[in-house]
């Protein structure tokens, strides 16, 4: 039994064993019946409603990132199931509430640079489900640890389905990224890739007052783009992408590029369509297997800023959970299939093989 306050043991179902999808190494993922997590003094029991499956943890599953077993999943929201000593009354059960899996100390180097992800804390995941703490959003439970209970849990208004909630960390991360590229009114900007991440972008870029140009592979996701705010969108081997972007920008190219996606070749295309003084974003090469290559004069000479962002920012935790739980970016409007957790194996399937149906993809523990 998960350990809380005295006063607030009831709260808890009696019970001692939760279903978890277990990654088992070797690109394997299982079902099994675990035990529920315990929680100690000033932390929380979360019981998990909803929990978007992110493609940084597809790619630790697909490539064997990271040892065995793990439980991943961190886009992550549900209700708190018990409270350890020290935590209310900040916190009680029945609480709705998203929670982050990293927070930084807030005192270290990187910290002092706002270099959050780069902090050693942070590196640190503050939220398991059992094993080596990995997120543990794919199981029933999740134990949320002191730190990120002291900062990285935002409460969840009432009428907000739990499902567009658990879109907060992957808009933070967003949000981060569009603050460090800082697009103005009037600017071009080409967001590469619009899966459910280019789309947040798109969504979140278009409240600058920049115009945007996106690519994808897929027609129904093109579309989307336009619905979003992008003024045009194209397949991404299709020649009149860059003449579009050239006719936008009197010859130029485009002042900042966001590379959303991770293909071959395309950051080799984000520079070749930028102009030069531009700022191109890289957010999807997460993998330390992915190589690039580029001309060094055509950052060297083209005075061109090639810079990455990578997971969520603290500093901007409030106005990304504001944007979501305020329903002032449609979210929900990506979410194309939603997944009891005995059937991840097909969302995980899905999500590393979309179709032209398949956007965002939500675990369910609970059904």
């Amino acid at each position: 039994m998960p350990t809380a306050d005295s006063s607030l043991v009831t709260a808890l179902p009696a019970l001692a064993t939760m279903q978890a999808a277990v990654y088992k190494g070797a690109s394997q993922v299982a079902i099994e019946s675990i035990p529920v997590p315990e929680i100690g003094r000033g932390e929380l029991l979360i019981r998990v409603e909803s929990c978007g499956i992110c493609h940084t943890d597809l790619k630790k599953i697909e490539y064997n990132l990271l040892s065995a077993p793990r439980i991943f999943g961190h886009e992550t929201a549900g209700v708190v199931a018990a409270v350890g000593e020290g935590v209310a009354p900040r916190y009680k059960p029945g609480d709705r509430v998203v929670v982050f899996h990293h927070i930084p100390c807030g005192k270290c180097f990187y910290c002092s640079k706002k270099l959050y992800a780069q902090c050693p804390v942070y590196k640190k995941v503050g939220v398991t489900a059992g094993y080596e703490p990995a997120g543990g959003g794919f199981s029933q439970y999740v134990r949320a640890m002191d730190w990120i209970v002291d900062r990285g849990i935002e409460k969840i208004p009432a009428g907000v389905s739990f499902d567009q909630a658990c879109f907060v960390e992957p808009v933070n991360t967003c949000v981060k990224g569009v603050k460090q590229i800082d697009p103005q009114p009037g600017d071009v900007v080409a967001i590469l890739g619009q899966g459910p991440i280019g789309l947040i972008f798109t969504m979140i870029v278009a409240r600058s007052g920049a115009q945007i140009i996106a690519t994808d592979t897929m027609d129904s996701r093109r579309k989307l783009a336009q619905k979003f705010g992008a003024r045009e969108a194209f397949h991404p081997r299709d020649t009149t992408f860059e003449r579009a972007v050239k006719s936008m920008t009197d010859g130029r190219g485009a002042d900042i590029v966001i590379v959303a996606a991770s293909a071959p070749g395309i950051v080799e295309q984000a520079v070749a369509c930028s102009r030069p003084g531009s700022r191109v974003l890289l957010f999807a090469q997460t993998s330390h297997q992915e190589r690039i290559e580029v001309s060094g004069a055509d950052i060297c000479m083209g005075e061109r800023v090639l810079c990455g962002s990578y997971s969520a920012s603290v500093d901007v935790q409030k106005e990304a959970a504001e944007l979501v739980l305020s329903g002032a970016l449609p979210v929900e409007e990506l979410i194309s299939h939603r997944f009891p957790l005995n059937n991840i194996h097909e969302g995980i399937e899905r999500a590393l093989h979309p179709g032209a149906e398949s956007l965002k993809i939500i675990v369910h523990p609970q059904r």
